[in-house]
């Protein structure tokens, strides 16, 4: 079994929390209290109504989510969140805690964005200097910018993925930010990168990236869910003999064929 005390020790030299976003994000315990030691972990990219079933059929001692489980101050969600007060109370009930890593883990180093840019095979590896977050790094040979969506593609396999090309022809150095992160577009482009990839780019942002004649990729928010490989093997080169388990999988957004 594995101490809670060492795991929360690691996430604290890894994610700690103050790397997550001071103004709008929660990480932690969300459901409590801990075990004093731990056997079995489900990781999922979210806790959803949908899990409980399965959650009582595999009784794990800890659930760990990327997205908070609880967004916002908790007394506040759970008053006016009935189902969610009741799903609360159902997981402690049932004795099983659930603790979120969420930006913390996108910036801390070896989580989201390292995993991405690992992913794509980039060399020398960074952070931005405008945006600890995101990551930056170079392709093996630079690529045209279709060619280059389409190796985003296979390398995360997704079905699609829709971009704007406005910007330099060739891409060889590339940066990115999982999830909803389209805003540091201009962070990438000031630092020299020839193309920037996130996620739920809203209207402004987009006419913004082509006003500022510049290369973008949005990539699903679902691709975060490399947070389930990458903590399980985390979790096991802290304790081998844990059961980790990976359960819940998000479907990708289709396109339709009308």
């Amino acid at each position: 079994m594995l101490n809670t005390k060492t795991l929360l020790t690691h996430f604290g030299k890894d994610f700690p929390k103050r790397l997550a976003e001071k103004y709008h994000d929660y990480v932690g315990l969300m459901v409590g209290p801990l075990p004093t030691s731990i056997q079995k972990v489900v990781v999922t990219l979210d806790l959803e109504y949908m899990h409980q079933a399965t959650l009582e059929t595999l009784k794990p001692d800890l659930v760990i989510t990327h997205h908070p489980f609880i967004y916002g101050p908790k007394g506040a969600v759970l008053r006016r969140d009935e189902r969610k007060r009741h799903y609360v109370t159902w997981l402690q009930v049932h004795g099983i805690a659930v603790y979120s890593l969420h930006t913390n883990f996108d910036e801390g180093r070896g989580g989201m964005n390292d995993a991405l840019a690992s992913a794509l095979n980039l060399q020398n590896i960074q952070p931005l200097l405008g945006d600890p977050m995101a990551r930056g790094g170079q392709l093996h040979q630079p690529m045209a910018m279709e060619a280059f969506v389409d190796y985003v593609r296979q390398q995360l396999h997704l079905p699609y993925s829709w971009y704007l090309a406005e910007g330099a022809s060739l891409i060889h150095k590339v940066a990115l930010v999982g999830g909803g992160g389209s805003r540091s577009y201009a962070i990438a482009q000031q630092e020299g990168y020839d193309c920037f990839l996130s996620g739920d780019a809203p209207h402004h942002v987009r006419r913004s990236i082509v006003n500022d004649h510049y290369n973008y990729v949005e990539l699903a928010h679902e691709i975060e869910e490399i947070f389930l490989p990458v903590m399980k093997n985390y979790l096991l080169r802290l304790d081998p003999q844990l059961t980790v388990l990976t359960p819940f999988q998000q479907a990708l957004p289709r396109l339709s064929h009308e």
